[in-house]
């Protein structure tokens, strides 16, 4: 009966109707209908999915959910299937944030909706509700891809048409893998974006050239040049605007362009060469009559 059931979820459905049957489940919550839950469960008879590929919790985003939830209660109920290791009690599919945030507020019970999803449709479901939040890292996401494609054979084509990403979104993002473990964990920190760690991808030394990006505050467009050139990034240097030379006049040269600039009532600049017989002098007008005045002053 059991293997009956499990046949008509559809065991060994591909990657579209296994979210289907969970965005049905969530759906009427987002409009502020909160689908009826199968059961008002225990809190400590639910547990993680230890498989979860998610391990980080930002600890301040957690806390404005557990507040919700104390005010308002859980919404939209945590997916849960039966859990094969502790018989009578249920192991997440979706939703261990909101399970996280409930124990925080306190809340003794939780609502789930129990659904027949075998081991490895629970992984890829984890791994796509991963994916669609806006809070993950560039890191973990590129390691959610990375699963379904080498995990479960999903192509880039079919994780573009149901995660509403480009081809070339989930390329980039998955290529960021090959990158040297200590640039990866300045991705996840936070201190590199991605548009960095995809221009040191074919960088000499990625890690020693991302050290230098963090240090001197590089630009995405800098990085790139000195990932291009394969100058080495310790003694690499990004163009910086030229800056005017100090302004060495003499005394002698100042007294005259301020006499000139009080009787033209015009700004005048000297450009004397030191030692030379030779440089030029710029008269600066601020508008027609100024400049009608001087042509007059130079014709007389």
């Amino acid at each position: 009966m059991a293997s009956k059931k499990l046949q008509q979820r559809g065991l060994g459905r591909g990657l579209s109707a296994l979210m289907a049957d969970v965005t049905e489940d969530s759906r009427e919550s987002a409009t502020g209908s909160p689908r009826r839950p199968d059961l008002m469960v225990p809190v400590e008879k639910v547990h993680p999915n230890p498989e979860q590929p998610r391990r980080s919790f930002d600890a301040e985003q957690l806390q404005d959910l557990a507040n919700s939830i104390a005010a308002r209660g859980i919404i939209q109920p945590l997916i849960v299937r039966a859990n094969p290791r502790r018989p009578g009690e249920y192991e997440i599919v979706a939703g261990e944030r909101r399970w996280r945030a409930a124990q925080m507020a306190q809340l003794h019970e939780v609502p789930v909706l129990v659904r027949d999803f075998n081991d490895t449709e629970v992984l890829e479901v984890a791994i796509v509700e991963n994916i669609q939040r806006a809070d993950l890292n560039p890191v973990e996401e590129a390691t959610g891809y990375n699963q379904l494609m080498h995990k479960f054979g999903h192509t880039q084509e079919k994780l573009a048409e149901v995660l509403g990403k480009s081809r070339s979104h989930i390329a980039n993002s998955v290529r960021l893998l090959n990158l040297p473990e200590e640039v990866l964990a300045y991705l996840r920190e936070g201190k590199l974006s991605s548009g960095h760690a995809r221009a040191l991808i074919t960088a000499e030394d990625p890690a020693a050239l991302a050290r230098r990006v963090i240090q001197k505050s590089l630009s995405v467009r800098d990085t790139e040049k000195l990932a291009k050139t394969g100058i080495r990034p310790d003694v690499a240097t990004v163009a910086q605007p030229k800056r005017p030379a100090p302004d060495d006049k003499d005394a002698d040269t100042r007294a005259l362009e301020d006499d000139l600039s009080a009787n033209l009532t015009m700004k005048v600049r000297i450009d004397h060469r030191p030692g030379q017989e030779h440089g030029q002098m710029t008269i600066q007008y601020t508008s027609l009559e100024q400049l009608d005045r001087l042509v007059g002053m130079l014709s007389a």
